[in-house]
C-alpha cells in the first residue's frame, strides 16, 4: 500500500506539473488571443475607415463631375472675354486650316458645350453659328491664297484652307461674293 501511496502521490505530483504547465499554455494562449482579437479589431476599424474613405471619394467624384457638367454648360458673365478666347485660339492657332476642325471641336477645346458656343455665338457674334464663324475664316484663307499663289491650282487652295471638299469652297465664295474662284482670282491676276 505504501508503494501505492507513494505512486499515487507521485502521479499527483506530476498531474500538478502538467497542470501548472497547461496553465502557463493556456495564459499564453490567452494573451495571444487577446492580442489577436484587439489587432483584428485594429484592422476591422481600418477597413472601416477605408470604407468611408472610400464611400466619401465617390461621393465627391460624383459631385466634382456633376459640377463639371455644370460648369461646362453655365452661362459665364462674360460673353465677350469668352469670344476673345474663341478668336485666340482659333485664329492664332489657325485651327480652321484642319478639316476635321468643327464646332464640336472648338467647344472642347475652350471648354464649353456645344450648346453653350452655339448660345455664344447667337448673342456675341455677327456669325451666327460656330459653323459659319469657322467656315468665314477658311473662306478668308481661301480668297488671300487666291491673290497671293496665282499659280496654285483651286484644289490646293482650298486644301490649304482647310475645306474637305472643292465643291464646299466653290460654293462658300459664290455665296459670299457672287464670283467662283477663277473669277475672284482673275480680278487680281488680269493686270500681271
Amino acid at each position: 500500500m505504501a508503494d501505492n501511496q507513494k505512486q499515487l502521490q507521485a502521479e499527483i505530483e506530476q498531474l500538478r506539473a502538467e497542470n501548472a504547465e497547461l496553465r502557463k499554455q493556456l495564459d499564453y494562449t490567452r494573451e495571444q488571443f487577446v492580442r489577436l482579437m484587439s489587432r483584428n479589431l485594429d484592422l476591422a476599424d481600418r477597413i472601416e475607415g477605408n470604407l468611408e474613405f472610400r464611400r466619401r471619394v465617390d461621393v465627391a467624384r460624383e459631385l466634382i463631375d456633376m459640377n463639371m457638367e455644370r460648369i461646362q454648360n453655365a452661362d459665364l458673365r462674360d460673353d465677350g472675354q469668352l469670344m476673345a478666347i474663341v478668336e485666340t485660339k482659333v485664329e492664332g492657332e489657325r485651327l480652321h486650316l484642319d478639316p476635321d476642325f468643327d464646332a464640336a471641336a472648338l467647344a472642347k477645346l475652350i471648354g464649353v458645350s456645344k450648346e453653350r458656343l452655339d448660345k455664344l455665338f447667337r448673342n456675341k457674334s455677327m456669325y451666327r453659328t460656330p459653323e459659319a464663324y469657322i467656315d468665314n475664316l477658311r473662306l478668308l484663307t481661301a480668297m488671300r491664297l487666291l491673290r497671293e499663289k496665282p499659280n496654285y491650282n483651286i484644289a490646293s487652295i482650298s486644301e490649304d484652307s482647310g475645306f474637305k471638299h472643292v465643291r464646299t469652297m466653290q460654293r462658300k465664295l459664290v455665296d459670299a461674293l457672287g464670283l467662283t474662284p477663277a473669277e475672284y482670282r482673275a480680278l487680281y491676276t488680269r493686270d500681271l
